[in-house]
């Protein structure tokens, strides 16, 4: 995807895809009524404290096949009616604290931009935080749950996004770890569904150490039938892929 206008889209897709879990969810939660907050200690796909119908966004194999291609095409309509709607402001009056361990330029700006055009404001907090040292994840959870009604974060340990989830009383959203990369995986889902207009049957080839968007695209291939091949070296230390995903993805080549 080499064109100037698609890279555009393919860059603003990583602030829709994960704010649309946020925005799917905020949707099903204002059609129930008020949900009492669960205090519990979250397994994987769990919600920790969150109301019944609000789901945070860590991993792309936490969802169903079916809800990727929902986040999606709700991902799709979100552009569309910011284009031809500027009254279109879903997220107005709501906050979303961005914890950025590890800085980012495409990252920040995208979902930056992607609240602010869906009428909301990102407050970004930097090495400040000192998440995990400085102060304790679950209290950095507590704190920002108070204050924000979304919390993305780009973390280096994996445990720390799932400590921060399991505190947290608000949607949180994975921006980046060690482990995984799932809004940059849906970010590059989107750009393929809204060109080649499905992503059944598409063949998608890696070629790169066997990193987190590796681990993202494993969890795609596990819940979506794309044809995935990766092309990584020999194993070492820090580059390894994880048996469990290959083996739920029923990956096609490993090279």
């Amino acid at each position: 995807w080499r064109s100037g206008g698609l890279a555009m889209e393919r860059e603003l897709g990583f602030g829709f895809t994960g704010i649309a879990g946020v925005y799917l969810a905020r949707q099903q939660a204002n059609a129930g009524r008020r949900c009492r907050r669960r205090n519990v200690v979250l397994a994987r796909g769990e919600t920790g404290g969150l109301p019944v119908h609000q789901r945070h966004f860590l991993h792309l194999d936490d969802r169903t096949g079916d809800e990727i291609k929902q986040l999606l095409n709700t991902a799709i309509d979100i552009k569309k009616r910011i284009r031809g709607d500027r009254e279109f402001s879903p997220l107005s009056r709501k906050t979303m604290a961005m914890v950025f361990a590890k800085p980012s330029a495409r990252t920040r700006v995208s979902f930056e931009t992607g609240m602010f055009l869906m009428g909301g404001h990102a407050l970004h907090l930097g090495q400040e935080i000192g998440i995990g040292t400085r102060e304790a994840t679950k209290d950095v959870a507590r704190v920002l749950s108070g204050y924000n009604d979304i919390i993305m974060a780009r973390l280096f340990k994996h445990q720390d996004i799932i400590e921060l989830a399991n505190y947290a009383t608000v949607p949180v959203i994975n921006g980046l770890t060690d482990f995984n990369h799932p809004c940059q995986v849906m970010a590059d889902a989107l750009t393929i569904l809204e060109t080649l207009g499905t992503l059944e049957g598409v063949k998608v080839v890696y070629v790169g150490d066997g990193n987190n968007m590796v681990h993202s695209w494993l969890e795609l291939a596990s819940r979506v039938p794309i044809d995935f091949v990766c092309c990584c070296p020999e194993v070492r230390k820090g580059f390894s892929l994880t048996t469990r995903l290959i083996l739920a993805s029923q990956l096609t080549e490993v090279l």
